[in-house]
């Protein structure tokens, strides 16, 4: 399917009387007992969903979980909830998933926050935001601090609502065709990087671009771009980065810990019966947790392969740079809640809970890890 069809679906989708691909339908025959009471009947109406994602058909980790949480909905609620799961490009292009979903066209996707900026800027604060919070601080935020109830604030305006989909980890600082020793190489270097991250290289003097996966190692590989950032060793690997890049950087500063989203449309949640919604949510905790669990298996048996296998040259970005990086990413977010009430919210409850969870982390898993040694 082209682009054009894919967009002309969409479009003709959000005007149709009835949702594409959405069936409300009873599995059983309709009783003869007049009497019969709504309690009863509501289970038997079968909902048969549509859900596209960001990433390609069956993508490792990523595509796989949805696949899974396609397959938890069905059993747990015994085959009242089908979703059929669409990979990016399939039925509408990656980076318009949102936008499918708020129109209509489908009921449910999965992707990553910072990837609708351009519609929601708030959002990015839902991702990832460069020296912010570690993964278990983000969901911690999310879930108990508030940052759910201002994430479904901003989406509210889009007829969607969002639930936490998984979550990377601590990613890798990227792929590097140059070494990077000072601020100044960093100025006229053309990166993929998406995000808050994307802004600070830009105020670094870099150019910064967003392509989906499937195109990063043939830009990195002609030279389109200088550096990529994707996600960890183990896609990192998959990807082939390490065969078109000499130098490999960490820490991720740009990404500790991003959080992953499912989006449903306000329609069909609500359509969905107190059991359903139940099972809706739970499900995708569970489709979180696989999803973190799994980045953290296998980044570190990949991290490993790369180095003892393939020699990649492994670099610390000097502490000078991420310096100057940090700088610059303090400044945007505070010209981002200038210009934006919402981000200004979200920012706001955000920069609260980051300097409370700091303070703990000081006495806590900081003095722990400088303790570590290797048995």
């Amino acid at each position: 399917m082209s682009n054009i069809h894919r967009r002309n679906f969409i479009k003709k989708a959000s005007l149709a009387t009835t949702l594409v691909g959405t069936t409300l339908a009873c599995n059983n025959e309709k009783q003869s007992n007049e009497n019969q009471s709504n309690e009863s009947s509501k289970f038997e109406t079968e909902f048969n969903w549509r859900m596209v994602t960001t990433w390609s058909p069956h993508f490792p980790v990523l595509g796989e979980g949805v696949d899974m949480f396609a397959k938890w909905l069905e059993e747990l609620s015994g085959g009242r909830i089908k979703v059929h799961v669409y990979g990016g490009g399939e039925l509408v292009p990656p980076l318009e998933a949102f936008e499918a979903v708020s129109l209509g066209a489908v009921e449910l996707a999965h992707g990553a926050p910072y990837y609708w900026a351009g519609k929601v800027p708030s959002c990015q604060f839902f991702a990832s935001v460069p020296f912010g919070m570690n993964a278990q601080q983000m969901v911690s935020w999310i879930l108990r601090g508030g940052g759910m109830e201002l994430w479904r604030e901003a989406y509210s305006p889009f007829n969607l609502i969002p639930f936490l989909g998984g979550c990377t980890g601590m990613q890798m600082g990227g792929w590097f065709n140059k070494e990077v020793n000072s601020i100044n190489d960093l100025k006229g270097l053309i990166m993929r990087i998406p995000g808050l991250g994307g802004k600070v290289m830009t105020k670094a003097g870099s150019s910064t671009v967003t392509v989906a996966g499937a195109e990063v190692y043939t830009n990195l590989e002609r030279g389109v771009i200088d550096a990529t950032e994707w996600i960890g060793p183990y896609h990192d690997y998959l990807l082939g980065l390490h065969r078109v890049a000499k130098y490999y950087y960490y820490p991720g500063w740009h990404e500790p810990g991003t959080p992953l989203e499912v989006i449903i449309s306000k329609k069909a949640y609500n359509a969905l019966p107190n059991d359903l919604k139940a099972i809706f949510e739970a499900a995708t905790h569970q489709l979180h947790n696989w999803i973190f669990a799994e980045f953290e298996l296998k980044n570190a048996l990949y991290l490993e392969k790369l180095i003892k296998e393939e020699k990649v040259t492994l670099k610390r970005f000097p502490e000078e740079v991420l310096a100057v990086l940090r700088k610059y990413a303090f400044e945007i977010y505070e010209q981002l809640a200038e210009t934006d009430p919402m981000s200004k919210k979200v920012y706001t409850s955000y920069k609260s809970y980051r300097q409370q969870a700091i303070r703990y982390s000081e006495v806590s898993e900081k003095v722990f890890y400088e303790s570590i040694q290797e048995g």
